[in-house]
């Protein structure tokens, strides 16, 4: 699986604040040996900020010995994709055959550390597991490049901001501190590292040594990985005892105006677990349809969007939902998903954003992405349509859009 939706969500995490040091503006180079001056030019304005923060010359030094702007890394930089896979594929990579094996066969050796981790921090295993897999395939790949210098290169030219030149600096103070040696400093090519892709702030706001040997080893130690992560999932607002979600049946004649409502008003509305069981008696939980009404449809709790602050993406969420779940002897969903009903295009997604734009919706900038705002504002489309609002971008979407 393409290891790059992790660090959509962890983008928000908090930027340590610190005077800039004249990152360099976006207008392109013309030779290798200009890029390279650039480059030394920024790394050199760099110093003092490092050592504000209480990089040593010697740890700087290291760090930087011999490097060098990483091209592939600013291609990326660039790089937009087209297609977006159909969740009903993303989530049969998710929760494939040979990741459950794995996934199966981890969860029996590390059992007891998995067990002290859930225990302490109140996260189900199943999301810890959940998170490990889709990250890191389970700690199998956490990425080849070089952190610092993927994290230079992109300070280097001024991506979005100042937010990866502060990264940078707490990746520094993760080396002054020897918390990770420089060549096993690898990661992601935006930064993201160890076995459940954390950022350098995340990593000092939320990683443990939770096996007590003096460093918070992301990388290597499944103890520190996992704790780690459930500290953040926990720091996050996770609430013990309250599951995720799970997929549902609606009765007929359901009225789909109705959204958010406690457990106890969507059983007297007829709504029903898939799998059989009672709903909780406690809680309150949303309707979530990530193919539209004619898929398989899901109540989520808080804990939902927990998850959705490791990565923003529902598809991410609800892959590591069922992943763990399959992991903890839950089922795979149930209903079939709309496979005949193609997805928008990215040009298309656009359109249908501006489109609610013009009808006075906040959708924030029109990308193609769609989040939770695209879809409030669909949905109270739909409603005023005559439509069934399930907030869903299709095609029927589109076209009744552009007849307003």
């Amino acid at each position: 699986m393409r290891r790059v939706l992790f660090f959509s969500a962890l983008l928000a995490s908090l930027a340590m604040a610190s005077p800039d040091v004249g990152a360099a503006p976006s207008k392109p180079v013309k030779t290798k040996a200009e890029a390279g001056n650039r480059f030394s030019g920024f790394v050199e304005r760099l110093w003092p900020v490092a050592r504000a923060k209480g990089v040593s010359r010697a740890t700087f030094d290291l760090a930087f010995k011999g490097m060098t702007p990483d091209v592939e890394v600013i291609a990326l930089t660039k790089k937009q994709s087209e297609f977006v896979k159909p969740i009903w594929d993303y989530l049969a990579s998710a929760t494939s055959a040979a990741r459950i094996e794995r996934g199966t066969r981890i969860l029996a050796e590390n059992e007891s550390t998995i067990a002290a981790v859930e225990a302490r921090y109140g996260v189900d295993r199943s999301v810890l597991l959940g998170v490990w897999g889709m990250e890191t395939n389970f700690g199998s790949y956490t990425g080849g490049k070089d952190v610092l210098r993927s994290l230079a290169t992109l300070a280097s030219i001024g991506y979005r901001g100042t937010y990866f030149r502060d990264e940078l600096i707490n990746a520094l103070r993760i080396l002054e501190e020897r918390h990770v040696a420089r060549a096993d400093f690898k990661g992601s090519w935006a930064g993201a590292m160890g076995q459940t892709q954390f950022m350098p702030s995340s990593f000092w706001r939320f990683a443990v040594d939770f096996d007590s040997d003096g460093h918070k080893d992301i990388w290597k130690s499944v103890p520190d990985a996992l704790a780690s992560t459930a500290n953040y999932l926990k720091e996050n607002g996770w609430r013990t005892g309250q599951p995720w979600g799970f997929e549902v049946s609606l009765p007929k004649g359901f009225d789909y105006r109705v959204h958010e409502a406690s457990f106890a008003e969507w059983s007297t509305r007829g709504v029903s677990r898939a799998d059989g069981q009672a709903l909780p008696q406690e809680g309150q939980a949303n309707l979530f349809y990530p193919a539209g009404a004619d898929g398989p449809i899901f109540l989520v709790t808080s804990n939902f969007n927990v998850i959705k602050r490791y990565n923003a993406s529902d598809a991410y969420a609800l892959g590591v939902a069922s992943l763990g779940d399959l992991l903890n002897g839950g089922a795979r969903i149930r209903a079939s998903w709309p496979t005949e009903d193609p997805l928008l295009a990215l040009a298309q997604r656009i359109e249908l954003q501006r489109a609610l734009t013009r009808l006075g919706y906040d959708v924030g900038n029109p990308d193609g992405r769609i989040g939770s705002r695209t879809r409030e504002a669909i949905r109270d489309f739909q409603v005023r349509a005559g439509m069934r609002p399930d907030g869903y971008p299709n095609r029927r979407v589109l076209e009744a859009l552009k007849l307003n």
